[in-house]
């Protein structure tokens, strides 16, 4: 790695060390609710009211993007993380905790980190460029680091929720907010100022994001597809906690290793996306996603845990090479100008469906059963992903007939 530039060490450090406590926390979070409470319902409530904060935040923090800037929004959010994710296990060991002072803590949290995500995108071309095959392999070099933090994460969260605590787990956590706000501060340069971005805050206004993807037919499809295959994704991987303690003795190791399992795959993805990683990759990447989402099918099946674990790895594995290009393509696709309010719009549209589904899921946990959900989230991915397949093939025929 020594050709890439200390500022982007920098930020995959940052990003790696904030990460595995996000991974850690994942696991720990809804089984500290479901130890606590005994409550699948409570659980999916507490998860979905952080994906709510997201969602409702997420296109207003376009505008406080572009305003900020890439470096700022990011230290800012890890800033204030780092104290509300300290104030839970705080407020539990003295007493204070109740589902009522756990949901706006989680909800805030979800506001907060509402820009993070796409700022994480859209400083990689302002400190290397506008080249998408760079962005895609540095995309899959970026994805296959932190989601290394999907095998390590969970599998130690799962390891010391044993020994420690799950409320324990939630100090580290935020520790790694504090340590990647450091990084940040200290190691990535600035990026362009506010005062650079004027012309593109002002064209538009808050909604222009969303104009921007309607307009765009290739967004759009990605867009509702996100919608539908994340809150399938929340679903399924909310619903591995509760699969292992309905079905598998409710221990927290197995939990841990079937999330991480698919973290094996999608890092392995990604070092091949890494290698292959071009411009035109957008036909491997439409069947990428096929692939992604077919294992979810055994999840449900009452089946070994290793076929579960192997299930995930393999979806890991095409999402890992599927993702670059994709995320390439969705922060490189609008110009520069208006680029952090379309990928603000489109990270809030992948968290839109996450509150509701989560909603249903938690009820639903308890009256259809863990495998009936989990078969219908693993429905709703499939569909969604054809869709965004379907869309991304004919694109790439209609400009293979333009070129020729």
């Amino acid at each position: 790695m020594g050709r890439w530039p200390r500022s982007l060490r920098a930020l995959l450090a940052a990003e790696v060390i904030s990460t595995t406590g996000s991974q850690m926390t994942w696991l720990a979070l809804p089984w500290f609710v479901l130890v606590t409470t005994g409550s699948a319902k409570q659980m999916s409530f507490v998860i979905g009211a952080e994906a709510a904060g997201y969602a409702i935040f997420g296109i207003p923090s376009g505008t406080f993007l572009t305003r900020l800037g890439s470096r700022t929004t990011m230290r800012l959010c890890d800033a204030l993380r780092a104290p509300l994710m300290l104030l839970v296990p705080i407020l539990y060991w003295t007493g204070a905790l109740s589902l009522a002072a756990l949901l706006p803590l989680t909800f805030a949290l979800g506001a907060v980190g509402s820009p993070y995500g796409a700022a994480q995108r859209t400083i990689v071309p302002e400190l290397l460029g506008e080249d998408e095959a760079l962005i895609a392999r540095t995309s899959a070099l970026f994805q296959g680091a932190t989601r290394v933090t999907m095998l390590t994460g969970p599998a130690v969260a799962g390891v010391l929720i044993g020994l420690v605590g799950a409320a324990s787990v939630l100090v580290i956590d935020a520790a790694s907010f504090l340590v990647a706000f450091l990084l940040v501060t200290v190691l990535v340069p600035p990026t362009p100022s506010p005062g650079d971005r004027q012309a593109g805050e002002g064209a538009g206004g808050v909604l222009e994001g969303v104009r921007f993807v309607l307009r765009d037919p290739l967004l759009r499809a990605w867009t509702l597809a996100i919608v539908v295959g994340d809150a399938a994704w929340q679903v399924v991987f909310v619903g591995v906690p509760v699969l292992v303690v309905a079905h598998f003795d409710a221990d927290p190791r197995l939990a841990g290793a079937l999330l991480a399992s698919w973290g094996v795959g999608a890092v392995a993805g990604n070092v091949a996306a890494y290698r292959i990683a071009r411009a035109n990759g957008l036909r491997v990447a439409a069947v990428g996603v096929l692939v992604q989402a077919a294992p979810l099918w055994v999840v449900p099946l009452p089946v070994p845990a290793i076929l579960v674990a192997v299930a995930f790895a393999v979806s890991g594995i095409a999402n890992g090479v599927a993702n670059p290009t994709l995320h390439a393509m969705l922060t490189l696709r609008p110009p520069a100008a208006v680029r952090a309010k379309v990928v603000t719009a489109i990270f809030t549209g992948s968290s839109l469906g996450a509150p509701a589904a989560l909603a249903l899921a938690g009820p639903a946990f308890s009256g259809l059963g863990v495998r009936h959900v989990l078969a219908i989230a693993a429905a709703a991915q499939s569909l969604a992903m054809l869709a965004a397949a379907t869309a991304t093939l004919r694109h790439v025929r209609n400009e293979a007939a333009v070129t020729a």
